[in-house]
């Protein structure tokens, strides 16, 4: 299925909480909506079609999106826009097939740390064919946001991988708030009313995305002022808290058979200075997470490393309370390596591929 000549790359459908959000990257000026079943979903800024930004997102309800397995991103081109009788062109659209995430065998890839290299984590990702349920997405995918290109490697990356056909979960890297177009990030990628934490919900798995932002103190010259993570962190441990306390409508909730951490940096590890930042705070939410919402699995990358350490064993500093699944590993050129994860309802299939389908490694994690 080719993609209309303005789109950068096929759509991405996002899972934030209960919505799905739909990302097209375009090359044009235009205004954007989609449609499922006979509701349409405007990319609007309080009733004014956005055409500005060159990524357009549209917030569909996830159970309707599940139900409709369809969608159909329309857009008119902007020829001129002007106080009085704007100048757009004609309404055309691209119609897309979705498959929501179900079943007893749930097959996800993920990809972190790609810093802007594109084919090679693609290839890698290509490990389940059409077999793919989910993507994650989980930070550095591209190399700084110190130029707003980059995020094409986040757009094309997720289209590339799932044609819009499946959903995808993001998560924000350390690199990837670094520059001047950090703050615009997004405006480019899901969030839950511009939070980078959320929880999700696909089919029988429900997630949660949390943010380390940072790998250093605050006050580290690299950072010349300008950012606040600790404060940050300590919002983020309030929604934490504030999920813990909600099972019935999050973890708990009727159909849930999986619960994941996504998270780019290893938290529950503690690092050599400067990196051993946040201890109280990492600390708890081990706790947290080990005390109420009790995970299966915690997905990493940061380290550029692929392994899976267990509750207990030497990389476990702050009393983690699942195992963590670490899988990405950039190498020289265009070299990669992902995460090829299997969910079943009694156990987690580890493969770690490279971009020519070769298997790295491997573990299972008994549930």
């Amino acid at each position: 299925m080719s993609i209309p000549d303005i789109f950068v790359t096929y759509p991405t459908v996002y899972a934030v909480a209960d919505r799905y959000r739909i990302i097209v990257p375009v090359t044009a000026e235009s205004v954007m909506w989609v449609k499922v079943g006979e509701r349409c979903f405007y990319d609007d800024s309080n009733g004014i079609l956005r055409s500005s930004s060159m990524t357009h997102i549209m917030e569909v309800p996830g159970r309707m999106l599940d139900e409709a397995r369809a969608y159909t991103v329309c857009w008119r081109v902007v020829r001129e826009r002007k106080p009085y009788f704007s100048d757009l062109g004609e309404a055309e659209t691209f119609t897309v097939p979705f498959r929501p995430v179900e079943g007893k065998e749930i097959h996800i890839y993920h990809v972190a740390d790609a810093h802007n290299r594109v084919t090679s984590p693609i290839r890698a990702a290509s490990w389940f064919g059409d077999d793919l349920d989910l993507l994650v997405l989980n930070g550095d995918v591209p190399d700084h946001s110190g130029d707003i290109r980059n995020f094409a490697a986040i757009h094309r990356i997720a289209g590339e991988i799932t044609h819009g056909e499946i959903p995808a979960v993001f998560s924000r890297g350390n690199h990837d708030t670094r520059g001047v177009c950090a703050e615009k990030l997004a405006e480019h990628t899901p969030t839950d009313c511009g939070r980078s934490y959320y929880t999700f919900r696909v089919g029988p798995v429900w997630g949660v995305v949390l943010d380390c932002a940072e790998d250093k103190p605050d006050d580290h010259p690299e950072y010349g002022n300008t950012i606040c993570c600790h404060d940050f962190r300590l919002r983020e441990t309030d929604f934490l808290r504030r999920v813990a306390q909600d099972p019935e409508h999050e973890y708990a909730a009727p159909g849930v058979e999986h619960r994941l951490v996504i998270v780019h940096n290893p938290f529950p590890q503690t690092f050599e200075p400067p990196f051993d930042i946040e201890q109280p705070v990492f600390t708890e939410w081990c706790e947290i997470l080990r005390g109420s919402i009790r995970p299966e699995a915690i997905l990493c990358g940061h380290v550029h490393a692929c392994y899976v350490t267990r509750p207990g064993e030497e990389r476990d500093h702050k009393g983690q309370p699942c195992p963590v699944i670490c899988a990405s590993r950039p190498g020289h050129g265009e070299e990669f390596i992902g995460g090829a994860i299997t969910l079943t309802e009694k156990e987690i299939r580890v493969e770690f591929t490279d971009q020519d389908r070769n298997v790295r490694g491997t573990d299972v994690i008994k549930l």
